[in-house]
């Protein structure tokens, strides 16, 4: 497979973050004088960055128009949602079943791993610390790290290039369309997982290089595929 570097997701790839987002996001509607919504809508809405998750609560629904929110409410939603989600503790927030084994797995068998998320970076360093995972990544991105963010490739060649590696040799693993496109956009192989926020779509629609069902399944994979 001649592969050097694996690019993960973060959430829905790796935890499952829905029930403290969900916390956040109904902490701010209550704030702002509005309605709450269940977990399962919100889990929904979870997967193309804070504001856009902001936009969807504020509106109820994944489609947001273009002309449906002024960037003033969307501000200030925003800031209130990220006062909201700096005060929760974190503690719902949990690793998806074997991703503590199978990141450890890898980075021995001598890969190098990076994790590109949209989530914005500031929230990222207290979650990684609170699994143990900070230096198991050679390189981090958030939403905000970059003018762009996924589905964009440029987040991945620009890992890649920090790291010295081609597109050709690195994988970008992940469960929802934006990160299955954003490899795609990137000249780089997919693999996808079923499990995770894509908006109730298969993730195998988007012909990711591969698909799996378990985070266990993916690394015995790569392992066995190793050149």
């Amino acid at each position: 497979m001649d592969k050097q570097l694996l690019i993960f997701d973060f959430d829905g790839t790796l935890i499952d973050s829905v029930p403290d987002l969900a916390d956040a996001v109904n902490a701010m509607l209550s704030t702002l004088g509005k309605d709450t919504y269940p977990i399962d809508t919100i889990r929904n809405w979870v997967g193309n960055g804070s504001r856009m998750l902001v936009a969807r609560a504020l509106v109820g629904k994944i489609e947001v128009l273009e002309d449906e929110l002024n960037t003033d409410t969307l501000d200030h939603a925003e800031a209130v949602f990220f006062t909201a989600y700096k005060d929760i503790s974190g503690s719902k927030t949990v690793a998806y079943p074997d991703v503590d084994d199978g990141l450890k797995q890898l980075r021995a068998a001598g890969y190098t791993l990076a994790l590109v998320t949209n989530k914005p970076i500031g929230f990222v360093p207290k979650i990684l610390q609170s699994f143990g995972w900070q230096e198991l990544f050679s390189a981090v991105l958030g939403g905000d790290s970059l003018p762009q963010k996924k589905p964009d490739a440029a987040p991945l060649l620009h890992v890649c290039q920090t790291l010295g590696v081609t597109p050709a040799q690195a994988i970008m693993i992940g469960d929802s369309r934006n990160d299955i496109l954003a490899g795609q956009n990137a000249g780089m192989d997919t693999l996808g997982l079923s499990y995770g926020y894509n908006y109730g779509q298969d993730i195998r629609k988007l012909n990711p290089t591969h698909a799996f069902d378990d985070f266990a399944a993916l690394v015995q994979w790569i392992l066995q595929n190793d050149a």
